[in-house]
């Protein structure tokens, strides 16, 4: 005796009109089911990102990470002096200063008038002889060759303006000599005049008076040999 399985033409009419709809009913319900999550987390993630930007709109506004207004420094860590001090202490240099540069006027004041009084007192006879003797010269006078001039420097002067007159007796026999120079600004005026001279200067002999002018360092002035007398 055998057992016959039935085909799937002797299968019961169910099979055909009720399961096949429940198969596919599950079949079609997990698709549903991933979309309807997926909509979930889109609409999540959206809510997240929303949020986010409303904090980060909040923290431009002046959230407690990045505040637009400066904050007061620590005193504390400063170093070096108050600005007080500094102050003081700049002004104390000035003063300083100020005090210094009176007291290198007032030198060289006292250096100049010292320089002045030393060759005042060491030509006053000379000058004196050479101014008179002068005032009866026409032109320049015949010694012009026999005088030279030298700048001296200002450190040796007390700051005035001096020049080395030397006097060199060219001839064969003892003469004396009478000098003027003049002291003359940008414009060829004369603004001093000096008078030096030498006595009874043997042949090839050479004195060396000094002339000077006491005027300021400024307008600069040019020291011209205007006059040479031998007599």
């Amino acid at each position: 005796m055998s057992t016959r399985i039935p085909d799937g033409g002797d299968r019961p009419s169910r099979t055909h009109g009720t399961a096949a709809p429940d198969r596919a009913g599950r079949g079609g319900g997990r698709p549903g089911r991933a979309r309807l999550v997926l909509a979930l987390t889109t609409v999540l993630v959206g809510g997240a990102a929303l949020v986010s930007c409303s904090t980060d709109s909040g923290d431009e506004g002046g959230g407690a990470s990045f505040s637009a207004r400066p904050t007061r420094p620590d005193k504390s860590s400063f170093t070096g002096t108050p600005p007080s001090a500094l102050a003081s202490s700049a002004a104390s240099a000035i003063d300083s200063a100020r005090a210094s540069a009176s007291a290198a006027a007032s030198s060289a004041s006292a250096a100049a008038s010292s320089f002045g009084a030393s060759v005042a007192a060491d030509t006053a006879r000379g000058s004196a002889a050479a101014e008179a003797e002068l005032k009866k010269v026409d032109g320049r006078g015949n010694a012009l060759s026999e005088v030279a001039m030298t700048g001296m420097p200002r450190a040796q002067t007390g700051g005035l303006l001096a020049v080395l007159v030397t006097i060199t007796n060219k001839t064969d026999q003892k003469a004396s000599y009478a000098v003027q120079v003049e002291f003359r600004n940008s414009d060829d005026k004369v603004v001093e005049t000096r008078f030096v001279g030498a006595e009874d200067l043997a042949p090839g002999k050479r004195a060396q008076p000094i002339a000077f002018s006491r005027q300021p360092a400024e307008p600069k002035l040019t020291p011209y040999l205007a006059k040479a007398q031998r007599y």
